[in-house]
């Protein structure tokens, strides 16, 4: 006899959070998301059903299948996933599990949901996002899009953070993540330096100084002539 799990009637739908590429359609008139991994060719809504990405026609998800929406438990998780060189560019999704779902222990996969938040990190220059703007590559009839500042975005295409949400329709809301590089701070130098790894220590020291320095001089000199 095979043991199964029991099912699980919650109260109020689960959430869950996970990333995806935000991608305006070809005339400009719908919004929407792509995933980075499995179903990534398929743009999705707001609020949609999932189908199974190898083309069977069971149900999603299928416990024998890979198919269906994914997700994560904790925002933190799908947060480190924008780590990674390839979904740097991904934008963080907080969703509702709506329909059947399978549990795991890390997240859920599951038939329909619904998203609620998105929230997009910095231009690539580290300011604070005001828009989305053509990546440079795209799916059949959709731009993927990328956050960008006032300053970046220039003559690409590209539609206002309101504006994607109004496009994206179904009460969409989304947000724009705080610009500005992570401080790292000096841990100083290493203990037990001998004098001669001091010296140079202070020689690269005085030298960043004199740089500073010189380009203090140049900007002052500049704001004199003028």
């Amino acid at each position: 006899m095979r043991l199964r799990l029991p099912e699980e009637r919650p109260t109020e739908p689960p959430t869950g959070f996970k990333i995806a590429h935000p991608v305006l359609s070809q005339d400009g008139t719908r919004a929407g998301f792509t995933g980075v991994s499995l179903g990534g060719a398929l743009p999705y809504g707001v609020v949609a059903d999932a189908s199974c990405v190898y083309g069977r026609r069971h149900r999603a998800p299928a416990r024998r299948c890979d198919c269906g929406f994914h997700c994560v438990h904790e925002r933190t998780a799908a947060e480190a996933l924008l780590c990674t060189a390839e979904h740097r560019e991904a934008v963080l999704l907080d969703i509702t599990v709506l329909g059947r779902y399978i549990r795991f222990e890390r997240g859920f996969r599951y038939a329909r949901q619904r998203v609620r938040t998105a929230t997009v990190g910095p231009c690539a220059c580290g300011a604070r996002a005001v828009a989305l703007a053509d990546a440079g590559w795209g799916r059949p009839g959709w731009r993927a899009l990328a956050a960008a500042c006032a300053g970046c975005v220039r003559g690409r295409t590209s539609v206002p953070l309101a504006g994607f949400a109004r496009l994206a329709g179904d009460g969409l809301r989304v947000l724009a993540a705080s610009g500005g590089a992570t401080a790292v701070a000096d841990p100083g130098p290493p203990e037990g330096l001998g004098v001669p790894e001091l010296v140079a220590e202070a020689a690269l020291l005085q030298a960043r100084l004199d740089w500073f320095q010189s380009r203090l001089a140049r900007l002052e000199g500049g704001t004199a002539q003028q």
